[in-house]
């Protein structure tokens, strides 16, 4: 695999975390393969990890979101990471789609939600990114279930639908401006139709409503028979890989 330009001169160094030890031991293989990558460590428990952490400085964590008989999981463990070393990047590895673990995991300062069954290849290139920024897998976003859009809520042409979406994973405008390659002003001007749209006077407001609506950026538009706007949303693949 060819490195990708502009790589770190030395290795990024990585710590790896997860309870299946056959998916982690073979994560840790594949990214030791990489000569521009050093793992430090591998944990299968959360308390292993713990010890870990205490005795590295790690570049990145790729860390798995469920630990099965743990009181906690994956997120609070990423706060831990956080706090610990908070220039850490944390990539969180799920098996399933659940939105709420990307809400929390946002919150909780995960630089990237990624499929667990991957592809290497997108692990690579997280670990080898630059920045803090925040991004997911929208496989992950989905819930299998059909979602009813209120029939009041405001029609977003897809670049609005996109801002939208950011705004809701907590995202701000210069990171948002940076992700979808836009100006800071074209950005702006967005979220300023957003809020117009939406009749709300703040960006935290516009969320609010948006959620109530069922209309939260990741859909898009289908009509239904009933005239009712919703979309029918898919599974994400569950089976875990650790290399593609």
């Amino acid at each position: 695999m060819q490195l990708v330009e502009g790589v770190a001169s030395r290795p990024r160094t990585v710590l790896v975390i997860d309870d299946q030890r056959i998916f982690a031991d073979a994560m840790v293989g594949a990214l030791g393969a990489q000569p521009d990558v050093e793992v430090l460590g591998v944990a299968y428990d959360l308390a292993s990890a713990q010890t870990l952490l205490e005795q590295h400085v790690p570049d990145v964590v790729v860390l798995d979101v469920h630990f099965e008989g743990e009181s906690r999981d994956g997120v609070e463990m990423a706060l831990e990471v956080r706090d610990r070393h908070p220039e850490a990047r944390v990539l969180l590895l799920s098996a399933m789609a659940d939105p709420s673990i990307v809400w929390r995991a946002a919150a909780a300062g995960v630089s990237a939600v990624m499929a667990k069954d991957g592809s290497l290849d997108e692990v690579l290139r997280a670990i080898r990114a630059e920045g803090l920024g925040f991004t997911v897998d929208p496989l992950l976003l989905e819930d299998g279930v059909a979602t009813t859009v209120d029939p009041r809520a405001p029609v977003l042409s897809p670049r609005e639908s996109d801002v939208l979406a950011m705004l809701v994973l907590g995202m701000d405008a210069r990171a948002i401006s940076n992700h979808l390659d836009i100006s800071m002003n074209t950005c702006r001007s967005y979220i300023k139709t957003l809020l117009a749209k939406f009749g709300a006077h703040s960006q935290l407001e516009c969320v609010a409503m948006a959620r109530r609506m069922g209309l939260d950026g990741r859909q898009r538009d289908q009509a239904a028979p009933n005239g009712t706007r919703h979309v029918r949303r898919t599974r994400a693949r569950s089976h875990p890989r650790a290399a593609g």
